[in-house]
């Protein structure tokens, strides 16, 4: 079985490139959807999350408040790894049982679409990685359309993140969701038929 880790910053295109490869075939893990399944009501990890940012990231009922628990997490470097630190094993425990279930299923390849690969440590399950880059404008303007956030929280969120330069580094291969390149080329390029 192939493991590929797509990554990449927030707008870079991560989804949109595994939703086009998924049409070829490939099994698509995502690392973000994973998360965010283990923060349903009551669960461990929400305890550990209460006891590092606050009991102030519930809301009333119990649930997790998204938008609290992002303005505590990536304020600054130190609180955006104390997050990872909590997430990140609990992600990848799943992500490990996932590919096991593919595995088992005759799954040829597995993307493991993460937005944190390498500092998870996901990038050790892989045969492969492929970084997903476009300027922080243009992500910018993705990320306020999709999530309808501010310019201000979207900017949160990209600041907390690495720079492009970490993904064409430490990348095997890197897809360019911007002009003049077209994605379906770029993805051709990477995963040539």
């Amino acid at each position: 079985m192939k493991i590929i880790g797509i990554t990449g910053q927030t707008g870079a295109g991560k989804s949109t490139v595994c939703k086009a490869l998924t049409a070829r075939g490939f099994y698509h893990i995502d690392a973000d959807l994973t998360a965010k399944a283990l923060y349903c009501k009551g669960a461990p990890i929400l305890d550990a999350l209460c006891e590092t940012f606050g009991s102030q990231i519930l809301t009333a009922d119990g649930a997790l408040n998204r938008p609290a628990l992002a303005a505590a997490a990536f304020r600054d470097k130190e609180s955006t790894a104390r997050l990872n630190a909590i997430v990140h094993p609990a992600v990848t425990e799943k992500i490990r049982a996932v590919i096991d279930e593919q595995r088992k299923a005759g799954v040829q390849c597995v993307l493991i679409d993460a937005i944190a690969l390498f500092e998870s440590g996901e990038s050790a399950l892989c045969s492969r990685t492929v970084g997903v880059i476009a300027p922080e404008k243009i992500r910018l303007a993705r990320i306020m359309a999709r999530d309808g956030l501010s310019e201000a929280e979207a900017l949160l969120r990209i600041r907390a993140q690495q720079a492009e330069s970490f993904y064409v580094t430490h990348c095997d291969d890197v897809i360019r969701n911007y002009p003049p390149y077209t994605l379906e080329s770029e993805i051709q390029r990477v995963f040539p038929i």
